[in-house]
């Protein structure tokens, strides 16, 4: 298997004869989901098989894998995290299809192409993204950021104490004092 930066595979041959392609590759910089951009730590290494099932349809499975860098939840401080995401999809041929189009058939999805050089960018980008965690931290005893000045805390020592307003669970701590 060739690694490449282009994220295609050929399917020439398989709308041929049949049988299975691989590819497999590296991306760099960022990975792009619509209009939003992620930017990697490294390099991100994806590959994919695409095997014939007949009547022009096609069985793709794949997985990508390497870091994001995302905000630390508490200290807003570009964090890698590490990812790792499988995809499988039914597709198929349809001559004269201009994009690859999704569409449902009873309970299943089958995407439709209409060019041997199949894209597999959306592909690797759904599945990334998906797989991508919800927060990070830059470190678990992150400290934040200064409520009242908004110095990271884990860099200076500012030397205010966070205000006490009684909090969102205020009630909650006066009626468990009450009980």
């Amino acid at each position: 298997m060739d690694l490449f930066n282009i994220q295609s595979i050929n399917l020439s041959r398989l709308l041929r004869e049949g049988g299975s392609a691989e590819a497999g590759g590296e991306i760099h910089g960022v990975i792009r989901a619509g209009e939003e951009e992620f930017h990697l730590d490294g390099p991100d290494l994806w590959k994919a098989s695409v095997t014939a099932v007949g009547d022009g349809e096609f069985w793709l499975s794949g997985e990508i894998a390497g870091k994001v860098v995302m905000e630390c939840a508490r200290c807003l401080e570009p964090t890698s995290a590490a990812v790792r995401a499988y995809f499988q999809h039914m597709l198929r041929y349809e001559p004269g299809q201009d994009q690859i189009e999704l569409i449902e058939e009873g309970e299943e999805e089958v995407y439709l192409f209409g060019h041997p050089d199949l894209d597999l960018s959306s592909f690797l980008a759904e599945a990334f993204v998906s797989a991508m965690p919800f927060t990070v931290l830059c470190k678990e005893d992150c400290k934040g950021l200064c409520p009242v000045c908004g110095a990271n805390r884990n860099l200076v020592d500012c030397g205010h104490a966070a205000p006490h307003d009684g909090g969102k669970l205020s009630g909650l701590k006066r009626f468990l004092d009450e009980v």
